[in-house]
């Protein structure tokens, strides 16, 4: 296990708001040579730190201007549905972020659509078909005040 210190912790953050950053350019934030910061993004990375990169895109325009976060509730628990449904998951173009939770649902999935016509068609086509899933709450996205990183 790695120990994150205060400098590890600021590369960190900086990574978090634009991992697009060159070592050198971090090293000039935050008073540390391009080489350093190199060494310690390399070890937070081998120790499961950092566990991917990605660019985050604007849903309104790339056609998913409809945004919603669906509760679902599953009628039983049986292991075998459960992982297919968690394979499902994975696997839906439109489902941008999925966890399983505490509380009365047992899965929030981040859901995001071209319209919801589009939404419906998941509710429909895939979400309801799915074995183990009981009920879905869908909660639409108004706006988005700090995104998802």
């Amino acid at each position: 296990m790695i120990e994150i210190d205060d400098i590890d912790r600021r590369i960190l953050a900086i990574l978090e708001a634009d991992s697009r950053l060159s070592h050198a350019e971090i090293g000039a934030r935050i008073g540390l040579s391009a080489s350093s910061v190199w060494r310690r993004v390399k070890a937070l990375e081998t120790a499961g730190v950092i566990t991917r990169y990605a660019a985050i895109l604007d849903p309104a325009k790339t056609g998913r201007g409809f945004q919603a976060i669906v509760a679902v509730e599953m009628q039983r628990h049986d292991q075998a549905k459960v992982r297919a449904f968690e394979a499902a998951l994975l696997s839906h173009p439109a489902i941008r972020a999925a966890w399983a939770t505490t509380g009365k649902a047992d899965y929030h999935l981040r859901v995001a659509c071209a319209s919801i016509e589009d939404y419906n068609r998941f509710l429909d086509e895939f979400l309801f078909r799915q074995p183990a899933v009981q009920s879905a709450q869908t909660h639409v996205v108004l706006r988005e005040i700090r995104p998802c990183p």
